[in-house]
């Protein structure tokens, strides 16, 4: 039968299998890795002879709408107006028009465009190698990785400010695509230099995951995740000894002696990029030595080593001297933050924007008032400060303390 259905395809539709031909029974559609670009038989089991009733796993990633129906696969990653010829019976439909009738026997579907057919893993590398062809972009010609550096710090942050409301969103997947792109992007410069390709990427990304969840993927336990962040721990000390071991054979290899030559990882904190936001950087830095034991027994000693360190600022009498006394504030701020399960840089940036909002609020009610926020005293602005705030929790249903004593409250409490 399958036979039959293959050179019908070829005689009406001019059907090459050389160009890897996919055949999927329609029942397990959802489980199939479908290429749009492959021309594709869509099959009932029966006709494949092939149990329908096996169970198979839906591939990850096609359940927006509920269960991953055949038509709903295909009406995802092939273009509307796509053809679907029917086989056995005269006439076509279109991928927009699909309906489980047409699908209660074999279809095929040609080759889809190659920039039509988004959908796909495959998009985006092809895409990419296209914009940098000679006949291409001649921005994206003339990138390269120093160049981009910026575009996916601007990507990044674009996706935090997204992920602020807590809810996914289409726009949300607007800005992870943006910051795909990235990535995708620095995968094309590095294969066209020969160092390596989205594959090497996809491939180490899965490989260290894996390795890393032994307690999924292999026979350890870890019953809370405090007991997973000290396994992850673990495993890379190990895979630091490794890194640092095959560095030193191939400083062997290359002749060089000296150990200060040998670029080794020797330390825990390594990785954690300088770029990093600060904030980010040291609750990343302070949850690592955490996992190694280095932490404080309670949250108490953090509140008086911060209590501490203030007191320290006051008694600085040099420029040079506060600045690293503001510097380990901070630090101990991040530490009594990572303590209580808060994210420092969210925290700020909560604060930020809090405050930019009860500013415009001033600087509207100034406006109203005919005056310029130049001339008004210190006291002044306050009571406008302390009415934007009473205006914010009256819209929200709450009431707000006055600022001296919300100010008071959190000296005390540290």
């Amino acid at each position: 039968m399958l036979d039959a259905l293959i050179a019908e395809a070829r005689i009406r539709w001019g059907l090459d299998p050389a160009d890897g031909l996919q055949v999927g029974a329609v029942e397990r559609l959802d489980g199939m890795p479908v290429d749009a670009w492959r021309p594709l038989l869509v099959v009932p089991s029966a006709v494949l002879r092939s149990p329908a009733s096996v169970p198979v796993e839906p591939l990850p990633g096609r359940h927006r709408d509920g269960p991953a129906t055949a038509v709903r696969v295909l009406q995802r990653l092939y273009p509307s107006g796509h053809t679907v010829g029917l086989l056995g019976r005269s006439g076509t439909t279109t991928v927009g028009e699909l309906t489980d009738e047409h699908l209660a026997a074999p279809v095929y579907l040609g080759p889809a465009p190659r920039v039509e057919a988004v959908a796909g893993p495959w998009a985006m590398p092809w895409i990419s190698d296209r914009l940098r062809r000679p006949d291409g972009c001649p921005w994206d010609r003339e990138q390269t990785h120093r160049s981009l550096r910026k575009h996916l710090l601007e990507e990044a942050y674009e996706v935090y400010d997204a992920l602020d409301a807590d809810t996914a969103s289409p726009g949300l997947a607007e800005e992870l695509g943006d910051l795909l792109l990235q990535v995708v992007l620095h995968a094309q410069l590095a294969a066209e230099a020969g160092v390596f390709d989205l594959t090497d990427v996809q491939a180490a990304i899965a490989e260290k995951i894996v390795r890393r969840h032994p307690h999924v993927f292999g026979d350890a336990e870890a019953r809370t995740a405090s007991d997973v962040n000290r396994q992850w721990e673990r495993i890379k000390a190990g895979e630091r000894a490794v890194a640092a071991e095959r560095a030193a054979r191939e400083a062997a290899a290359a002749g060089r002696d000296d150990p200060a030559e040998v670029e080794e990882p020797r330390s825990a904190l390594d990785g954690i990029s300088r770029s990093m936001p600060a904030l980010a950087a040291s609750q990343e830095m302070q949850d690592r030595a955490a996992n190694l034991g280095y932490d404080w027994p309670a949250i108490e000693p953090i509140v008086e080593k911060l209590h501490e360190e203030l007191a320290e600022l006051r008694a600085a009498e040099t420029a040079e001297h506060r600045a690293e006394e503001v510097g380990d504030v901070l630090m101990v701020a991040v530490n009594l933050a990572r303590r209580h399960g808060v994210d420092a840089e969210g925290a700020l940036r909560s604060a930020n924007e809090k405050f930019r909002r009860r500013f415009r609020c001033v600087e509207r009610t100034a406006a109203a008032q005919g005056v310029s926020l130049r001339d008004l005293s210190f006291e002044e602005l306050d009571e406008l400060w302390d009415a934007a705030k009473s205006a914010e929790a009256a819209e929200s249903g709450g009431t707000a303390a006055p600022a001296s004593d919300e100010a008071a409250r959190a000296a005390r409490e540290g």
